[in-house]
């Protein structure tokens, strides 16, 4: 059966809807970044460029780094874009878009996030980079999907013990990473711990300006919590998106961070911006080799 023209939107020229793209556009190795702008700081380094679109804040370049085919995404801020990124990338690859039904012969993604991120732990110094082993998800968009395949209850469990969640609140999901993609990025240069991943910048990470919080010790459980020495290493907007939904269609994930702030050291990187460039540099090296 085809999917119906509401669920499966494209453009006129047969693109897909949001990220203006047909499924030549873009290569099997795929990096996310939240920012349009940080897609040219990627692309600066392709010896050569194939292809460029946008569309709303979703910028595409697709080019050859030493041989090897990248596109390179802007995905926005926040789980809700990664939700409209993940889906459309995936139909170029496993959806005929011209009968609109599912490939019986399925296509893996390799997507890595090059993100920007606080750490909560104080022994993580920023200006270093951390690889995410896992994704704590405490914005609740996985659960419009059939997630218990991806899930891991005793760890969520016992995250929930320990902070006193929120009945209120979506349930807590925890997601591991892509370990062959783990141990190609890892290195003596990575930190690795669970990012947790929040719904919005401010109460949902714990900043109060105006407004008070639901729990206003949310932060130092958050901090607190170890799992057989498992902590969480920081806290960002999308990565428990990309491992939830790349893990549910069949694709490999993996989130580098560049770390720009400690939020228990109360303290913010004096040159963000080459943080992120030698994140940047090392991430497409490591995507090569």
């Amino acid at each position: 059966m085809s999917i119906r023209e509401s669920e499966l939107i494209l453009n006129t020229d047969g693109s897909v809807y949001h990220l203006n793209l047909k499924p030549e556009n873009i290569a099997q190795d795929i990096i996310f970044v939240g920012d349009q702008d940080r897609v040219e700081k990627v692309t600066k380094h392709f010896d050569s460029i194939e292809f460029k679109t946008q569309k709303r804040e979703f910028k595409t370049i697709t080019g050859i780094y030493k041989n090897k085919r990248i596109t390179v995404i802007s995905t926005g801020i926040g789980p809700d874009n990664i939700d409209i990124v993940l889906n459309e990338l995936d139909a170029l690859v496993n959806i005929d878009l011209e009968t609109r039904t599912p490939k019986v012969k399925l296509t893996k993604l390799n997507i890595v996030r090059i993100g920007t991120s606080g750490a909560l732990q104080s022994e993580i110094p920023i200006n270093s980079f951390l690889i995410s082993t896992h994704a704590l998800d405490i914005n609740g968009m996985l659960h419009s999907y059939q997630i218990d395949e991806i899930s891991n209850p005793i760890i969520e469990n016992a995250f929930v013990k320990h902070t006193n969640w929120s009945a209120k609140k979506p349930f807590p999901i925890i997601i591991e990473n892509n370990k062959e993609l783990e141990l190609k990025f890892s290195s003596t240069k990575t930190y690795k711990g669970i990012t947790a991943t929040a719904g919005g910048f401010y109460g949902p990470q714990g900043r109060v300006l105006r407004l008070p919080v639901q729990d206003s010790e949310l932060n130092a459980k958050i901090n607190s919590f170890n799992y057989n020495g498992q902590k969480i290493s920081n806290l960002e907007m999308e990565t428990s998106a990309i491992y939830g939904l790349s893990k549910l269609l069949g694709h490999n994930a993996i989130s580098m961070n560049a770390i720009i702030a400690n939020r228990t050291n109360e303290v913010f990187s004096k040159n963000p911006d080459k943080v992120i460039e030698d994140l940047i540099l090392y991430t497409i090296d490591r995507i090569i080799n």
